[in-house]
């Protein structure tokens, strides 16, 4: 009986391990093979060299910079939003955080499309203050457009992982804190916070990465005037042709990728963070 539940486990891991080799593993093993040879087939490490030219440090600086503080305003706001939902009793299946979550249904670039239209000069949001006779808003084609696009589009990710921690923390051990003389500054100190930590670093990961290879936002609401990191790599692709090149700069920010997935392994060992 449990061979034959065996069997049926496995035939049903069949189609994800396909989409796993066809979508993942090729991909990547396709992506480490150019970015160690050149175009005669030769290795070499002159793709992943090619990060020091002074135009790509420029924009993988940029990149680290605008990721670092779109990130942190991510993590501003959204942890005092999870500690409110989850002192309401709000559930995961909740209409609060469906209504919350609903944005991420449509589409990546239209929801940065939509951005682009209120933030140009003649966009909605510059004619509504015009019609208060206020200041205009002059921001888009710059970098704090770029890192309103972030926060925007990456703000659940941070908020999802926090929630899910806080919501599992037993209130069993808050009520004891505050039983013993603990004010609500030592109880969020000493409990809520360290409790918290596997959420806040899956969150800082999985807003971090996504932003720091993003090139659609810096595409839109740059202007094509901000390069990051990613819209070099996306430039050495479609425009240069050069996959070699294109990927020895990928492999780079594949650093960042493992980085982010030791700090996992190392702070959310249990998956507390990741599990929605």
């Amino acid at each position: 009986m449990k061979n034959k539940h065996k069997k049926m486990k496995q035939l049903l891991a069949g189609p994800y391990m396909f989409w796993c080799a066809a979508f993942i593993i090729i991909p990547l093993l396709m992506i480490l093979y150019y970015g160690l040879t050149d175009k005669n087939g030769g290795f070499t490490l002159l793709n992943i060299a090619r990060i020091t030219t002074p135009e790509n440090l420029k924009a993988l600086g940029l990149a680290l910079l605008l990721s670092f503080i779109s990130t942190v305003f991510c993590l501003i706001l959204a942890y005092p939003l999870s500690m409110i939902l989850t002192n309401l009793g709000v559930n995961q299946q909740s209409f609060i955080v469906l209504i919350f979550i609903l944005p991420m249904w449509m589409n990546f670039l239209l929801r940065t499309l939509a951005w682009q239209n209120l933030l140009e000069k003649n966009g909605i949001i510059n004619v509504v203050l015009e019609f208060l006779h206020l200041p205009s808003l002059d921001i888009i084609n710059t970098p704090y457009a770029i890192v309103l696009g972030m926060v925007y589009n990456f703000l659940p990710f941070m908020v999802l992982p926090i929630y899910n921690v806080l919501s599992k923390i037993d209130k069993d051990i808050i009520a004891a804190a505050r039983d013993l003389g603990a004010n609500n500054v030592q109880t969020f100190l000493r409990i809520i916070l360290p409790l918290s930590v596997p959420g806040i670093i899956s969150g800082v990961t999985m807003v971090f990465v996504p932003a720091l290879t993003t090139f659609v936002i810096s595409d839109l609401l740059g202007g094509s005037k901000i390069l990051l990191i990613g819209n070099v790599i996306e430039q050495e692709f479609k425009q240069g042709s050069n996959w070699h090149v294109g990927s020895g700069l990928s492999l780079v920010l594949m650093v960042f990728i493992i980085i982010s997935m030791a700090l996992i392994a190392k702070y959310d060992k249990d998956g507390e963070g990741t599990a929605f």
